[in-house]
């Protein structure tokens, strides 16, 4: 009797022991993952991202694993709001978080794990009245439920920049000519109203024309990046900022935009130097031209929007992190889009600029990046990723049925670029 009891007891503790073991470890991590597979909302897991990250929580980036997944800790909360938003994740244990880690480390791997460790604050220099789908980055930052504060001229000017880590940079004119709409809007209302409102905003700051308020403005941004700050800008942002930068000094404006004569000869009076990104420019003089400059390509491109795409490059994680970190996407080939600057001239853009996405076959660059002081700017051709063709009064994009849009992950990105860790770079 005492031995069936004993041999009973035993047998008993070595089933239980071997279900212990059977047993999962306990799980400490949430993964988020963002291949193409598994996630079914990209857009809104950078939100939760940052979401996490402004509970002071730590986040760690993984690098080409997955798409670029993200490694959270784990808590009832931040699973909760995974499932509220309709983002994919998946609980991990102790165990599988460390051996993930460790393939990520393995130099065999072009991977790598960075540290995320602040929500940055985020501006957006837009003018007053917009709507948030008047531009793709409120647009994304409103549906990605990411917050951010507009600026515009008074606040630049007066030095609030430096209270914020990252600024994009709305589709605006910097070149003071309206955008060149001139020959087919001049007679719209809202253009004539959009000319009066910069204007007498000029007047108000005391300048006596709005290219000279908007040159001040673009030098102030400048500073703001040599000084450490992260500038992500859009469509004629890019190129407009470059070209007013360029031509301080110089009037490139004909009279139905400032009221007087442009300069004479004044391509020749353009210095290169005092640019972020493109050089050897020529500038378009028709007021009647939509375009400013050669830098665009969007007049000279021959490509049906069926085969218009642009490839991601690929770089090494473990040794160029910043450019592999601003193209984590769950493919490397990416739908084109257009803009009053869709794309960018290769042999125009400077020596020491990366460019990031590109159509080979095109000789252009959509996607560029490059230091500049202390800090970082990032330029992305086109409008909005999900509107080949955007227009003055097309609808607004529906970010809900594309949540899974690679080209707005680009954009989502940038955003999180200030959060990551600094470490020193390799030489």
């Amino acid at each position: 009797m005492t031995n069936n009891y004993y041999y009973t007891l035993k047998k008993l503790s070595i089933l239980f022991l071997l279900l212990i073991l059977s047993l999962p470890s306990f799980a400490s991590f949430i993964l988020i993952p963002m291949d193409a597979e598994t996630q079914k909302n990209h857009l809104k897991a950078y939100g939760i991202t940052y979401w996490t990250l402004d509970k002071q929580l730590k986040v760690q980036w993984l690098l080409n694993y997955r798409g670029g997944s993200f490694l959270l800790p784990d808590s009832e909360e931040i699973q909760r709001e995974c499932q509220i938003r309709g983002v994919s994740f998946e609980v991990i244990s102790d165990a599988k978080a460390a051996s993930i880690l460790e393939e990520i480390s393995s130099p065999s791997k072009n991977m790598d794990a960075v540290v995320l460790e602040k929500a940055p604050k985020i501006a957006v220099y837009t003018p007053k009245g917009k709507l948030p789908w008047d531009d793709a980055v409120t647009m994304v930052l409103s549906y990605a439920e990411i917050p951010y504060e507009t600026i515009y001229d008074e606040e630049v000017l007066s030095d609030t920049l430096l209270l914020y880590d990252w600024l994009h940079l709305h589709h605006e004119d910097f070149t003071g000519q309206y955008g060149k709409f001139y020959r087919a809007y001049r007679t719209a209302a809202w253009y004539i109203q959009e000319k009066k409102d910069a204007e007498a905003l000029a007047a108000k700051l005391g300048y006596s024309k709005v290219s000279e308020q908007k040159l001040d403005v673009a030098l102030k941004i400048r500073d703001y990046v040599i000084g450490g700050g992260f500038m992500f800008a859009m469509c004629s942002a890019t190129d407009s900022f470059d070209i007013a930068l360029s031509a301080q000094g110089v009037d490139i404006c004909e009279p139905m935009f400032d009221g007087d004569a442009s300069d004479p000869n004044y391509q020749s009076k353009i210095d290169y130097s005092k640019t972020f990104a493109f050089t050897d420019f020529t500038l378009e003089q028709n007021p009647n031209v939509y375009e400013f400059s050669s830098i665009d390509m969007t007049q000279k491109r021959q490509i049906p929007k069926t085969t218009d795409y642009f490839t991601l490059m690929d770089f090494s994680a473990k040794w160029d992190p910043i450019p592999t970190m601003l193209c984590q996407n769950h493919t490397a080939l990416v739908k084109g889009f257009m803009g009053q600057t869709t794309s960018y001239t290769r042999d125009e853009i400077k020596s020491n600029v990366l460019v990031m996405g590109e159509n080979k076959t095109n000789g252009e660059a959509k996607y560029i990046h490059g230091i500049k002081g202390k800090g970082f700017f990032t330029f992305y051709g086109g409008h909005d990723p999900e509107d080949y063709t955007h227009k003055v009064g097309d609808p607004k994009t529906e970010l809900e049925l594309y949540p899974t849009s690679p080209g707005y992950r680009l954009i989502l990105n940038n955003v999180l670029f200030p959060a990551a860790r600094k470490k020193k770079q390799k030489t």
